[in-house]
């Protein structure tokens, strides 16, 4: 069963196009990893998924239209923008109390089994709270709602990696269950890997890769070589050649000419370097025109 499918969808902002003719599907009980420079379309993306941008295409959210179904949509789903805040003023204990009265499959009782998992108490304000248990506060109001899917958009922005970790521990410990499922958008890409079953790569608004974690290993083969076959590996046009340990990887997507392969080792591929073999940073583009 897929909680997210879409096809061909097509979002303009005036003369920028932000996603064009974006495919994938989402099925249950996967974390996916939504991956892109700034501005390759991710949070656009999201927006599309929760209603808030209209697109050209086809798309569908738990089997609802998420434009002229959001209301109902956003009672089956949690959501935390890349802008998230918590009213300042307020008590934990109040934002409970508010989220029960607003969210009809909110737990109380959930939340409150979340909290204990932090530092955070009841009484606390949220002006008296760092980024971290902010963070760790949002995620318990959060997961304590009784849904299938999870969408995140950089929920970890600006916390130290203290706070991250502890994040996505609760996030997984907490909400995964094999039944649920959960895009999030992040530029920690070596923290979540581990994390993730599946990779959706954003690049200038198109779809670059989409695969799960698995398939990335049968997939796309990392030689591990000597100077000495550096040129016979350049002749075989490999996405991407890096420095690690010393030595050169060159990167294939499918296995490379069995004379190229006899002249080094296969060593796993991260996410960090398909990342870089197969997106292009607006930034660096920008400097090197």
């Amino acid at each position: 069963m897929n909680l997210i499918e879409v096809k061909n969808a097509t979002l303009r902002y005036g003369k920028k196009t932000a996603l064009n003719e974006v495919s994938i599907t989402v099925p249950q009980g996967r974390v996916v990893g939504l991956l892109g420079h700034n501005g390759a379309g991710k949070t656009s993306l999201m927006k599309a998924l929760v209603g808030l941008l209209p697109v050209q295409g086809e798309m569908t959210v738990l089997g609802l239209n998420p434009a002229g179904d959001r209301q109902k949509l956003l009672e089956q789903l949690s959501y935390i923008p890349d802008v998230a805040v918590l009213p300042r003023w307020a008590r934990v204990s109040e934002l409970i109390t508010l989220m029960s009265r607003l969210q009809p499959k909110f737990s109380a009782e959930r939340a409150r089994a979340l909290l204990k998992r932090t530092s955070v108490s009841e009484s606390d304000k949220i002006k008296s709270l760092s980024k971290g248990m902010v963070a760790q506060t949002h995620l318990a109001l959060i997961a304590a709602i009784d849904a299938k899917l999870m969408i995140l958009d950089e929920p970890t922005l600006g916390l130290d990696v203290v706070s991250r970790k502890s994040f996505y521990e609760m996030l997984i410990d907490e909400w995964c269950d094999g039944e649920r499922s959960v895009l999030i958008s992040t530029h920690q890409v070596e923290e979540v890997e581990a994390l993730l079953s599946d990779v959706i790569m954003l690049d200038e608004g198109r779809v670059a890769l989409a695969i799960s974690l698995e398939d990335i290993d049968r997939r796309f083969v990392a030689l591990n070589h000597d100077p000495a076959a550096a040129d016979a590996m350049a002749a075989a046009h490999p996405l991407l050649r890096y420095r690690e340990q010393g030595r050169t990887t060159s990167l294939f997507d499918g296995a490379p000419p069995e004379h190229v392969a006899s002249l080094g080792q296969r060593v796993r591929p991260s996410l960090v370097d398909l990342f870089m073999a197969l997106t292009r940073n607006p930034a660096l583009n920008s400097k090197q025109a």
